[in-house]
């Protein structure tokens, strides 16, 4: 009998189904791996915006990851959404247990600019959830808000991945999607470091409206690609040709901003 590789995501819920949880899981099933989750909170969600937020206590955040992790096992684990400082040192305290890869993505606001991180919480990221880190996958909107240094220009990734670095993910992802197409620039860009090796990760940008979940959905496909064996730059460069596929074939639901398209691999295989 086979047995997939087991990732987990300790994230929010999105109601409307494009990213949080539902985007983590579903990246994991076309990605071959089984999805498992710790819920941290619950949001009312829709294309135009997050219109409420309720989060868990911490004893259920924790009795979760119990339950998953010590009768199933993990091979991988993914985070998002911890809006609190005391939900972001309960899950850095289980993941300091673990010897599994783990795919921090520091969300702070929605694609909606809806805010999902307290502000209180920043430091507890900062100094105990992103050491746990194997890869931290933060985007241009959340350099800012960890380390203060803002991105302009292609160049100024390198000191942003240095900043986040230095809070002690083992790698940093910079996602520089939101850096303006300038000089006939096509391609989105993203930075992959450990401070040493530097990966350039480049794919055609589409102009398009169908992006909401794309953070989710790129962490996940890392810690997807992560348990089934990858190195953190194949699994980087797995993901983001997952994601940009996802983009491409992204589709409109209700009158805003539109999910990627998880299945899109599936539709083209079959």
């Amino acid at each position: 009998m086979h047995t997939p590789p087991r990732v987990l995501t300790v994230a929010g819920s999105d109601s409307g189904g494009g990213a949080g949880i539902q985007a983590d899981l579903k990246t994991m099933l076309a990605l071959g791996t089984h999805g498992m989750s710790v819920v941290t909170a619950v949001t009312a969600q829709n294309s135009l915006g997050v219109h409420g937020a309720w989060e868990l206590p911490a004893d259920a955040v924790r009795t979760q990851f119990r339950s998953v992790v010590d009768d199933i096992g993990v091979q991988a684990v993914k985070t998002g959404m911890l809006s609190s400082a005391e939900l972001v040192g309960t899950v850095a305290e289980l993941l300091a247990e673990l010897t599994v890869p783990v795919v921090v993505d520091p969300v702070g606001v929605s694609k909606h600019g809806d805010p999902l991180l307290a502000a209180s919480a920043l430091d507890a990221l900062r100094t105990a959830l992103l050491p746990t880190a194997t890869v931290a996958t933060p985007n241009l909107d959340e350099v800012a808000q960890l380390t203060g240094v803002r991105v302009r220009e292609e160049a100024d990734l390198r000191r942003a991945a240095a900043a986040v670095l230095d809070f002690g993910p083992r790698w940093a992802l910079i996602k520089g999607g939101h850096l303006p197409a300038g000089d006939g620039a096509v391609d989105a860009v993203d930075l992959l470091t450990d401070g040493t090796e530097e990966h350039w990760l480049r794919a055609p940008r589409h102009d398009n409206r169908h992006t909401h979940g794309t953070g989710c959905t790129l962490a996940s496909a890392i810690a997807a690609r992560l348990a089934k064996g990858d190195t953190v730059p194949q699994a980087a460069a797995a993901a983001k040709d997952y994601v940009t596929g996802a983009i491409a074939a992204g589709f409109r639901l209700g009158a805003g901003i539109g999910p990627v398209d998880h299945g899109w691999r599936l539709r083209t295989e079959h």
